[in-house]
């Protein structure tokens, strides 16, 4: 390792910090100060994060937004253990993100994890979900779920990750308006107006990104809208409603290079990107409704719904049957009960509840020459994905100390296609119905107050997507020969906070995997799937938060991991014992940050992401490697009222290294590696009355 980074590290080591700078005005002896009461609500049962039977991480509103430019959710995400994030700055593909390996598959979109924003799904009924639209000027609050979610949510193996937007009550000071610029021609506005008056309360959030990109063929526009406005009817009953519109006209996509491509030239596209414009464009609208009573025969009471439209098109960077288009409705809603009881003289708390979505899409498919000139259609179906689940959650105090947590969740989805298209001849309509039954177990025993041991048993499936169902002869319908993956984990867990201020979580897991979907590309340039026979995932995850002095705060996650083939034989080669491709061994992050006073602070960040293998065969090795990161910030008053002037700076790749933001699994023709932009630059100034 060189010595500067060796030196930088060892910097990492040294200590912490308060929550928020506002802490400094006073000297607080945390040895006598009860510690708050951490509640996450991610795992269907809102309680006390030292009584919940699961990995949970809950991010806060500092951590998401303090200094960054609110672009990708790697900016939040990556002080999570378990989580490894890629793709950053390629719009058009979106964030590849996987949970304990499930997710690393996913090519465009995100798989394996059941994302929520707002209490509404963005996972679709059969099992993808995009994060486009997601708001982080507005994010209040991240709770990630490492492990299986089948048994909360459904279709899914890796996780959740529940996002909630501010609802305008925490905004000290409206309206707040932020402009940035900075590397490659980055530019984003972002204005953000809420608050409350009598029973109302609400919160509009507008931004516009654009973005050269570091790459050719980079460039994104994009425009978010994220409204939410609530009425209190009493003191226990309320009703809201969001919207939320984007509209991103352009997100091209430079694609991948071969290894010598990337040592001729990092920042060029595929030669083929470029005359064949290869991009995608999105427009999007949701609403969503949200009726809540707290005091409902004798429980509480949440009803949901929504609506969304989605119109997409993208050139494909690769000439053939390459530009697809379609037009997705989106809806559904659900409702829960959450009550208590008593059984014997033990408290009993329970959440059950119905979960319905429908997923409509109009797709199309045109094939197209290598100048981008359409020469037919090749493709013409109505795809519809219809998922129904209930679900019962329960806790039951054995003891003060010990309770016992179980779920229960039945799914059912249906996916049929209605092809529609009659030049080949064929009908290729189908459907196919998954029932699965999934379940889970735990014991969480509180040993101090501040201290919680666990250990939990579940598991969970994950049907592929429309996308993953394509068959290799081109034909359409459904691929006969893949079918869903079943995942089984088991986990234990340490999480406690010392009165000296350190923090920490340690789990240990394992995850056994039939039937695991493989994406490979073929000859043609598309990306099709397989099922492994069998995969095994074990692995160690431990986060640490230390605030050890008043102005410092020291923030480490590491994730050890092994993740491998136990048995997969494609035809041609057998696979068994090989690492699964797309996942690093080792990912180490931490953080110190330096409060002073006021508003000021300044943040080094490093990761250590160890190698791994671009393929199935292990023969593709992509190298380890460090990325250090540098932010800061501050605030000051304005004349003698409550305006604030703001500033902060950030550095990306401080140390200027060469990496790969992405790597495509299984690629065709050597076309692994999207690199990563050297060292970058990005400002901001912002002003809040």
């Amino acid at each position: 390792m060189p010595g500067s980074r060796l030196s930088l590290l060892l910097i990492l080591t040294l200590g912490a910090a308060p929550s928020t700078a506002a802490d400094l005005e006073a000297p607080v002896d945390t040895a006598t100060q009860p510690l708050p009461t951490i509640i996450v609500s991610a795992p269907r049962l809102a309680r006390d994060l030292y009584n919940t039977p699961a990995a949970v991480t809950a991010v806060t509103r500092e951590e998401i937004q303090q200094g960054e430019q609110g672009v990708r959710l790697d900016e939040a995400l990556d002080r999570v253990p378990g989580i490894f994030l890629q793709n950053r700055d390629n719009f058009a593909q979106g964030q590849r993100i996987s949970s304990r390996g499930f997710g690393a598959r996913g090519t465009f979109g995100i798989r394996g994890l059941h994302i929520r924003v707002d209490a509404i799904p963005y996972t679709l009924p059969d099992g993808q979900a995009q994060i486009d639209a997601v708001d982080l000027d507005s994010a209040e609050r991240i709770e990630v779920i490492r492990g299986p979610s089948s048994v909360l949510y459904g279709n899914a193996a890796g996780g959740v990750i529940d996002i909630t937007t501010g609802d305008g009550s925490e905004m000290l000071r409206s309206p707040f308006l932020k402009l940035q610029g900075g590397s490659d021609d980055f530019r984003k506005l972002s204005l953000r107006h809420g608050g409350e008056t009598g029973n109302w309360v609400h919160s509009v959030s507008v931004s516009a990104l654009d973005f050269d990109g570091y790459r050719e063929q980079s460039e994104v526009e994009k425009r978010l809208l994220n409204a939410r406005v609530g009425y209190r009817l009493d003191d226990n009953r309320t009703l809201s409603a969001l919207v939320n519109i984007l509209d991103m006209p352009t997100a091209e996509d430079p694609s991948a290079l071969t290894l010598e491509e990337v040592r001729e030239n990092r920042r060029q596209a595929r030669a083929v990107a470029i005359p064949l414009d290869s991009r995608q464009s999105v427009e999007q609208q949701l609403v969503g409704l949200h009726y809540e009573d707290l005091d409902a025969m004798g429980g509480e009471i949440n009803i949901r719904g929504f609506a969304s439209r989605r119109d997409f098109k993208q050139q494909l960077p690769f000439p053939g049957s390459s530009l697809i288009d379609y037009e997705r409705n989106y809806y559904g809603g659900g409702a829960d009960y959450t009550g208590a009881l008593t059984v014997g003289e033990m408290p009993l708390r329970y959440v059950t509840g119905i979960d319905l979505a429908r997923q409509e899409d109009d797709r199309g498919r045109r094939s197209v020459n290598p100048q981008g000139e359409v020469t037919g259609i090749t493709g013409d179906e109505l795809q519809n994905a219809t998922s129904a689940g209930v679900f019962l959650q329960s806790e039951l105090g054995l003891t003060e100390k010990l309770e016992l947590s179980a779920g229960v969740r039945h799914d059912q989805v249906r996916m049929d296609i209605n092809d529609r298209f009659f030049a080949d001849n064929q009908d290729d309509s189908g459907e196919r119905t998954f029932r699965e039954w999934t379940g889970s177990l735990g014991l969480s025993y509180r040993f101090r107050p501040d201290h919680q041991v666990y250990a939990t048993v579940g598991n969970a499936f994950e049907t592929p997507t429309f996308t993953e169902f394509a068959r290799p002869d081109g034909r359409g319908g459904f691929n006969p020969e893949i079918d869903p993956q079943k995942a089984l984990n088991r986990e234990v867990g340490l999480r406690g906070i010392f009165g000296n201020g350190l923090g920490y979580e340690l789990v240990a897991f394992s995850v056994d995997v039939d039937d695991e979907l493989i994406g490979f590309e073929a000859t043609d340039g598309r990306t099709y799937y397989k099922n492994a026979g069998k995969t095994s995932r074990d692995g160690i995850e431990l986060g640490l938060d230390w605030s050890f002095s008043l102005a410092w705060r020291w923030t480490s996650a590491l994730t050890l991991t092994d993740y491998h083939f136990d048995r997969f034989d494609d035809g041609e080669h057998d696979f068994a014992g090989n690492r699964l491709p797309g996942q690093p061994r080792q990912v180490w992050h931490n953080g110190l940050t330096w409060y002073g006073s006021g508003d000021r602070f300044v943040t080094l960040q490093a990761q250590y992401t160890g190698n791994y293998y671009a393929d199935n065969a292990n023969e593709v090795k992509i190298d380890d490697h460090w990325l250090f990161n540098l932010k800061g910030g501050d605030s000051w008053r304005l004349g003698d009222g409550d305006t604030r002037l703001g500033a902060n700076l950030g550095i990306r790749n401080l140390l200027d290294e060469e990496y790969y933001e992405n790597v495509r699994i299984n690629a065709f023709g050597g076309r692994y590696y999207e690199p990563a932009a050297g060292r970058t630059y990005f400002a901001g100034l912002e002003m809040s009355f």
